[in-house]
């Protein structure tokens, strides 16, 4: 839940001054926290993969983000003032790495910070950022364990938690028929998370789950869980990875578990044009029939059009939408609370999402807002409809298949509310 978060700039210099004076204990969101005075100026910054196992979510966040400031300006801004040039950092795959940016980045003074892309790399710097008293908005991260955690109301997540996302993954394994599944996950909470609920899912559904077992993401050899995997004779396996899923994928094909054989499936992590060429570099087509679940990139065609007109060297459109959002959410309870002041804004920031006059797009929204009204912003991801966690209540998922030449498409897309 998210608690009272008013924060003034006399508790922040306070807190600035403390640190200063006892030094760096190296681990909470405290010594990051800087003096920061309202100056009715919006400053963003993010902390994404540049570089890294997953860098190709980069391009597509940090494009959305900053295409979403543009639209932001060209309507004037946020409190009559532009949105100025956003501060990057690299979360690069590491978590080390992902602390050194946030604080950098937390250093320059911004009021939010976009990210990170990866669940774990996000719990690697949140307590700096909340502790800073600065709101923090991921696009992607779906782990579950966000939901309760200790943020003092100043991190939210338009991606949706894979408590929404699960029960569409085993509904799709289950229409296929299959009713003996094997299920392997990276050793994260990503993976942990969404290894639990699919299971759950499928288990609820009637099928049989006989394996799932989650593996180090950092090893560099896969045998004996593929092994595992073989032995368990399924009908069917469900692989949570990311970028080493490919490695997976090619021992289960040598071993005569892979799409040609039995039902696989991935999720968002492995949800990319490049998987069949990294599984198969010479025989893309190997990857042919293997279906997943991710949260719906490309179904607000205006949006889409829009993005790749602003950035056309764009690949991939995972998770932009989410980001996209993530900024006009902050822009707007910014222009709701009248303030930059984040410890203000963080409080509007449910709010602006729900019970209220639908609109969707910043410029339409901020006028509702001069006008006196409460607005239900629904964004280019779909509705928000934020929980009190200040997640999204709701999400649209893709289900993606790769064709008989490797190629990846689109299925369809559901809505899911989790348990209803």
């Amino acid at each position: 839940m998210h608690t009272s978060i008013r924060r003034s700039a006399t508790f922040l210099g306070a807190a600035a001054l403390l640190v200063a004076a006892c030094g760096s204990s190296g681990g909470g969101g405290a010594s990051a926290a800087v003096a920061r005075e309202e100056d009715g100026e919006l400053k963003l910054g993010y902390v994404l993969p540049e570089t890294g196992q997953l860098a190709f979510l980069g391009p597509p966040q940090i494009q959305s983000m900053k295409f979403a400031i543009k639209v932001i300006n060209d309507a004037g801004g946020v409190l009559a003032k532009p949105v100025p040039a956003v501060v990057s950092g690299d979360e690069a795959g590491q978590e080390a790495v992902a602390a050194q940016s946030a604080d950098r980045v937390l250093a320059s003074g911004v009021d939010a910070i976009i990210g990170a892309a990866a669940s774990g790399m996000s719990l690697a710097f949140i307590d700096r950022v909340t502790g800073a008293g600065v709101v923090q908005c991921s696009g992607s991260n779906t782990a579950p364990t966000f939901t309760d955690y200790d943020d003092g109301g100043f991190y939210f997540r338009t991606a949706p938690s894979d408590v929404l996302q699960a029960p569409v993954l085993a509904d799709v394994v289950q229409g296929d028929g299959h009713d003996r599944v094997a299920l392997v996950a990276r050793a994260d909470d990503y993976g942990r998370g969404l290894l639990e609920s699919t299971r759950d899912a499928l288990e609820k559904g009637g099928t049989e789950v006989a394996v799932a077992e989650t593996y180090d993401p950092k090893a560099t050899n896969y045998d004996q869980l593929v092994q595992q995997v073989r032995n368990a004779n399924p009908d069917a396996v469900v692989v949570i990875s990311f970028e080493e899923g490919a490695q997976i994928l090619q021992g289960l094909i040598e071993a005569g578990v892979g799409p040609q054989q039995i039902g696989v499936y991935g999720a968002d992590g492995l949800r990319s044009a490049e998987l069949p060429s990294l599984v198969a570099p010479k025989n893309p087509e190997r990857l042919a029939g293997m279906k997943g679940t991710a949260p719906a990139s490309a179904s607000n065609a205006e949006y889409v059009k829009q993005l790749r007109a602003f950035a056309p060297e764009l690949k991939e459109l995972q998770f932009a939408p989410q980001v996209f959002d993530c900024v006009t959410t902050i822009a707007l309870a910014a222009e709701k609370a009248k303030s930059d002041d984040p410890g203000t804004f963080a409080e509007e920031m449910v709010g602006v999402t729900k019970d209220g006059d639908k609109c969707t797009s910043f410029a339409a929204c901020r006028e509702l807002l001069a006008d006196g009204k409460d607005i239900d912003y629904d964004g280019v991801s779909g509705p928000l409809e934020f929980t009190d966690a200040g997640e999204p209540g709701q999400a649209t998922i893709e289900v993606y298949t790769y064709d008989d030449q490797g190629k990846l498409q689109t299925v369809r897309t559901e809505v899911s509310r989790g348990e209803e």
